[in-house]
């Protein structure tokens, strides 16, 4: 990639779905070329999926919207009106003194609903403060993302991705996240290989079931190897001196970005 910063910015706008129309299949035909641009449109859908994950549906409470509907519904309190007819009865007379207590209840009534409504704008207004300050402490742990100095997209014979590694630079860990639906079995296990320039394949690690693996390597353990392997081996896996025993079911190559 001659510009990684816009290739970034282009991987990012693709997995949040604001890359669209030509300049949308123009990165994904390119990126069907280039395992880079792959890869990093994969990081960044996996990044958007995690923050999906921990960000919480947010509204108001609900009673603040029984609050609104109480309001909206409410009639006019009719000890009220008789209190205020008593009181203001004997010195009106006629339609005008009719209008002067209509219109006196109206205002009241309106004042009523105003405070009520208020209040309910009132504690929207807190609730989406509070959105705003998880949204910041998103964004902060977003800030905080790894260091990624290489990145590799492991594919079957069929050119499927089935594996995004990365290795985090700051952290020294190698992070393999299944992409596909393949499943070793209860007596296999799945052994991820560095195969270097010159000499044999170096074990890595043995994977564990899950969907996600992070493995604890050195950067000298992955500088200038063009590729990573993974293999089916038996039950954890075999000592790295004896290479790959079983058939290798992924492979790509190791880019550093």
């Amino acid at each position: 990639m001659r510009h990684p910063e816009l290739a970034d910015r282009l991987a990012a706008a693709h997995a949040l779905g604001t890359l669209r129309g030509g300049a949308r299949r123009r990165f994904e035909a390119l990126s069907r070329h280039d395992p880079r641009l792959r890869a990093l449109a994969l990081i960044w859908q996996e990044r958007i999926a995690a923050m999906t994950e921990l960000q919480p549906q947010q509204g108001p409470r609900p009673e603040v919207w029984k609050r609104i509907e109480r309001e909206l519904r409410r009639e006019p309190d009719p000890d009220r009106a008789t209190w205020l007819s008593r009181w203001l009865w004997p010195g009106m007379a006629g339609a005008g003194a009719l209008a002067s207590v209509a219109a006196v209840l109206v205002i009241v009534q309106l004042v009523s609903s105003l405070q009520a409504r208020d209040g309910a704008l009132a504690q929207l207004q807190a609730d989406r403060q509070a959105a705003v300050q998880r949204n910041a402490q998103l964004v902060s742990e977003l800030g905080a993302t790894p260091n990624i100095r290489y990145v590799a997209v492991l594919e079957d014979d069929r050119s499927a991705p089935a594996l995004l590694v990365s290795f985090d630079i700051r952290s020294s860990t190698l992070t393999l996240r299944r992409l596909g639906d393949y499943r070793e079995g209860a007596e296999r296990s799945l052994q991820l290989w560095a195969l270097p320039a010159g000499g044999g394949p170096r074990s890595l690690g043995v994977l564990d079931e899950g969907g996600v693996v992070r493995l604890a390597t050195q950067e000298q353990q992955v500088r200038e190897v063009p590729a990573l392997a993974i293999s089916l081996e038996p039950k954890g896996g075999v000592p790295s001196e004896r290479g790959p025993t079983g058939p290798v079911l992924f492979k790509g190559p190791l880019l550093p970005m």
